[in-house]
């Protein structure tokens, strides 16, 4: 210190010290010298717990500490995108240290995972390279290895990955004892080509090289080290108590440093020269404070102790050796700078380390510069899992946030986040990449679809027909055939007939308010009209002749005007129960998102349809399925009526078949209920049935008529008339001559009571009876 401050005499200040270049020794020197309070500046250890303060409060370092290295280390694994690494210690303060350091870190950063964390034994064999190569391959996704290592046991890890065949899948990342330097990987660089390494900023100081290689044995004789250093750089012998081998040669002592040898700058060099540089400015200081009168040391500066010392160190700035800033933290550290180098193989320079840069508090990474091993052109992969497709969540392992497992999103559910899946409301499904919903398509039944063009064609079939008969009616409406078929209820039946076939084009419409009231009203109206007609016909005829069998009194009720009177109030019940239904649930439109929800949303479909429940629609046609029943009863009971008497049989077979149809629809409709095709089925099968029972009636009851009408009109033609009694005589006579049907030709009944005399016909003419002018 006095030669620092130049000046002579003795001194009782406690003197500072410069350490040593191994973070152990310092913490051991440490716990001593502390007592004392003299300060320590360190030029090369950067173990991270020589920044505790509390218990190494006068140390400080011209080096930064491996925390920031570590930071460095975590900002480098970041910016690769890499999220699973190992990390591989020799066993020892630097090493364990720094990789607590990162590990440390890394959680605090968050999306880093440690696949595993292996150390380098003091005692190392190559065996067990061998097996931490093993381990590593054990978790072979994470092929980024941290290493914290002394340069021996880095070629022994390349060593053993060179062994496994494993050269340029491991992607190193080592510390500063790496670096830059060449003796980690002499005749191994095929297995560090893409390690990517971190030196503190450092820069050769060339004054050094000329001063050092100029230093001889002759004039560098107060380093009582040189003479040995001579010998192990030349490799001769210059003493007999040299511990160099005796087949060794003599030293000449005209070897030159750098000329004889290899020589190549130590990279401490300039924090050696920072550290001291920075002891000479806090004295100064101290000095400049404490002394100002004096060019030397004051009886102040004698006594101003170490904790002074200290706070002068601490306030130190200047440029150091290098041309960069000196400076100490609260804690004694110097600021983290460091060089980032990427070991490469340049087809024309050869392999070495190429600036890939820097670290100061913040990455700066030039990626475009970056090779990889293998030829590989992006930036190789080291994840534990890789991300998920989109439409899929990630289910986290349990305690490894950086490994996964992806599930997809299935049925009616979405990504809500990278984490989550939720399922998407009720009228929506999820888009085709599953990253939010869409709305369900809506469909309706539409004209050109094969379930709606069959009944369509069948109803416009059944429309043409009915006019055709119902024009046929009119035109011929005073000839005796329309007259005996009962004009009023026949056009009745005619227009009961022709709601029927209209139904199918409002079943097919698209619904609406106003198509879903027409529905309700005209749904079972049709079937009520055509079978209340019917009705009314079968119980007309069933009275007269049960009546016949009690006496020649006409029954009550049998009038036309009575007949369309019955008729309208059967009517009026289907109507009352419309009208009910109107108030009590007014019609409306919805879309049924549950029809055709299929396992498959791409399939799903709401369907637009009327508010109108398949009980809805069995209970609209309960009453005309009452009415056809009861219709089908009379028929039954009065099948033994002759058949030219108002219908009866035709009627008859009419609501037999028309049974039939309706026992066939109901389990069809019921069957379908569940089914993805329920609108089409269900709407085809009602249509279909409603067509089918008018043809029937249509085809049984009016075109034998319209036949005659038009092909035969001299069969429609006025026969005489005869009394209520006669008839009926005539009807039961002809009942218990049924046995002899073999001689009676169509539509006659042969009888001895009632003659058809014909004046015109011959004498020989067989004599019957025709009915077919008679309106009953």
């Amino acid at each position: 210190m006095r030669r620092l401050l130049q000046e002579p005499g003795p001194y009782e200040i406690s003197p500072p010290a410069l350490q040593h270049s191994s973070a152990a020794l310092d913490m051991y020197s440490n716990t001593h010298t502390r007592l004392f309070e003299i300060p320590q500046i360190s030029y090369a250890s950067t173990a991270p717990e020589l920044s505790d303060d509390r218990r190494y409060d006068f140390f400080s370092r011209v080096v930064p500490p491996d925390s920031f290295q570590a930071q460095a280390m975590v900002d480098i694994v970041k910016a690769m995108g890499w999220n699973y690494v190992s990390t591989v210690a020799s066993e020892g303060s630097y090493g364990e240290k720094g990789v607590d350091a990162f590990m440390q870190l890394s959680r605090e950063a968050g999306g880093i995972c440690i696949a595993q964390s292996l150390k380098i034994p003091h005692d190392h064999k190559p065996s067990d390279f061998d097996k931490i190569i093993r381990l590593l391959l054990d978790t072979r996704y994470a092929r980024a290895v941290i290493l914290f290592a002394s340069d021996e046991d880095i070629r022994g890890i390349l060593n053993a990955s060179k062994r496994a065949d494993q050269v340029g899948h491991f992607l190193w990342i080592g510390s500063d004892s790496w670096g830059a330097k060449n003796s980690p990987i002499h005749q191994l660089e095929d297995a560090a080509i893409g390690a990517v390494t971190i030196l503190p900023k450092r820069a050769t100081i060339s004054g050094f090289d000329a001063y050092f290689t100029s230093r001889t044995l002759e004039n560098n004789r107060r380093n009582v080290w040189f003479a040995e250093y001579w010998e192990e750089n030349f490799n001769c012998k210059l003493m007999s108590s040299s511990k160099k081998d005796e087949s060794s040669r003599k030293c000449t002592g005209q070897e030159r440093i750098g000329i004889d040898s290899k020589y190549e700058q130590e990279g401490k060099v300039q924090f050696v020269i920072d550290a001291v540089y920075s002891m000479a400015h806090a004295l100064h200081n101290m000095q400049r404070d404490l002394c100002p009168e004096n060019s030397g040391i004051c009886p102040e500066m004698d006594l101003a102790g170490g904790k002074k010392l200290l706070k002068y160190i601490r306030s130190v700035t200047f440029n150091g050796s290098a041309g960069t800033s000196v400076t100490f933290n609260r804690n004694g550290d110097a600021p983290g700078r460091y060089d980032l180098f990427q070991y490469q193989l340049n087809n024309i320079t050869g392999a070495g380390y190429r600036v890939i840069g820097q670290w100061t508090e913040t990455l700066q990474l030039n990626i475009e510069d970056m090779q990889w091993p293998r030829g590989e052109q992006d930036i190789p992969s080291s994840v534990c899992s890789l991300p998920c497709r989109t439409g899929e969540r990630k289910k986290v392992v349990k305690g490894m946030p950086c490994c996964w497992h992806c599930e997809p999103c299935d049925g009616y559910q979405y990504q809500y986040d990278e984490f989550t899946c939720k399922l998407c409301s009720y009228n929506m499904r999820p888009n085709a990449n599953r990253t939010s919903c869409q709305p369900v398509p809506i469909i309706k039944l539409e004209w050109h679809s094969p379930w709606a063009v069959i009944p369509v064609f069948l109803a416009m079939l059944g429309i043409i027909a009915t006019i055709f008969v119902m024009a046929t009616f009119i035109r011929y409406n005073d000839t005796p055939i329309v007259r005996a078929s009962g004009r009023e209820l026949s056009y009745v039946l005619l227009t009961g007939i022709f709601l029927c076939y209209i139904i199918t084009f409002l079943m097919i419409a698209k619904p609406d308010v106003g198509v879903c009231s027409f529905r309700r009203i005209f749904l079972g109206l049709g079937m009520c009209i055509s079978y209340a007609a019917l009705l009314t016909k079968t119980n007309r005829i069933y009275r007269i002749f049960e009546q016949g069998k009690k006496s020649v009194t006409a029954p009550r009720l049998i009038s036309p005007t009575s007949q369309l009177a019955i008729t309208s109030s059967l009517i009026s019940v289907q109507l009352l129960g419309v009208l009910i239904w109107f108030g009590v649930d007014p019609p409306n439109t919805i879309i049924d998102y549950d029809e055709q929800k299929t396992i498959n949303p791409d399939l799903a479909r709401g369907v637009l349809k009327c508010d109108i429940t398949d009980l809805q629609i069995i209970c609209s046609l309960g009453y005309s399925i009452l009415l056809m029943v009861t219709c089908t009863v009379y028929a039954i009971k009065t099948r033994g009526v002759p058949e030219n008497f108002n219908e009866a049989k035709p009627i008859g077979f009419t609501m037999y078949t028309t049974c039939i149809v309706w026992l066939a629809f109901i389990p069809i409709f019921f069957g379908t209920a569940q089914s993805a095709e329920k609108l089409y089925i269900q709407t085809t099968t009602l249509t279909i049935s409603m067509n089918l029972s008018a043809s029937v009636a249509l085809g049984m009851l009016y075109m034998p008529k319209v036949y005659v009408i038009i092909f035969h009109p001299e069969l429609n033609v006025q026969k005489r008339k005869r009394s209520f009694k006669a008839v009926v005589t005539a009807a039961t006579m002809s009942s218990r001559l049924s046995h002899k049907a073999s001689d009676r030709p169509n539509g006659e009944a042969k009888t001895e009571l009632c003659e058809n005399i014909d004046p015109n016909s011959p004498a020989e003419k067989k004599k019957f009876v025709s009915y077919n002018d008679l309106v009953i």
